[in-house]
């Protein structure tokens, strides 16, 4: 699948197969994070892929979305550096941990999994799901697994209402 096709296919999968996943194909999800870029490639970043079925439970206990307790696998996207902020004044971790998750959810795509983006989480409660210590930052969680579920494309805006070239228009 090329990336274009893994782009336009993906969706926001909150319905999982009661199937586990194929550790060759979570270590080509892992790899996809390893490999994006960072701010000054600093890669301030941890992964913590919680596959055990009690701590999947807990972590869905920390959000208002409980379904993520389905997926066989929640990966964390986790700061080790949430203070910094890059000279344009946009925190680095935010666009880091972003990135990386990026490349995870088209991964999964590529492999025939489904994925969806969790930030409405309670902080602490996630930390200390995970043994997180306070210095750092839980960014995201994404539930992990084969889709029980097609939901349809959602509508995109043009392409006219979203670019302006050489200056900002509104």
């Amino acid at each position: 699948m090329d990336t274009l096709t893994a782009i336009r296919e993906r969706r926001s999968i909150r319905k999982f197969q009661n199937q586990p996943i194929e550790p060759e194909k979570l270590e080509r999800v892992l790899e996809a994070a390893r490999l994006a870029p960072s701010a000054r490639n600093a890669q301030n970043w941890k992964f913590v892929v919680v596959q055990d079925e009690a701590l999947r439970m807990q972590l869905a206990e920390a959000t208002k979305y409980k379904f993520i307790a389905e997926a066989p696998v929640i990966i964390a996207g986790v700061s080790l550096d949430p203070e910094r902020v890059m000279s344009c004044g946009v925190p680095a971790y935010a666009v880091d941990l972003a990135i990386a998750m990026t490349n995870i959810t088209l991964a999964a795509q590529a492999l025939g999994l489904g994925t969806c983006w969790i930030g409405g989480f309670e902080q602490q409660k996630a930390r200390e799901v995970l043994g997180i210590p306070e210095r750092y930052k839980v960014v995201e969680l994404m539930p992990l697994g084969y889709p029980a579920e097609a939901p349809p494309a959602r509508p995109r805006k043009s392409l006219d209402e979203i670019v302006c070239y050489d200056r900002f228009t509104e």
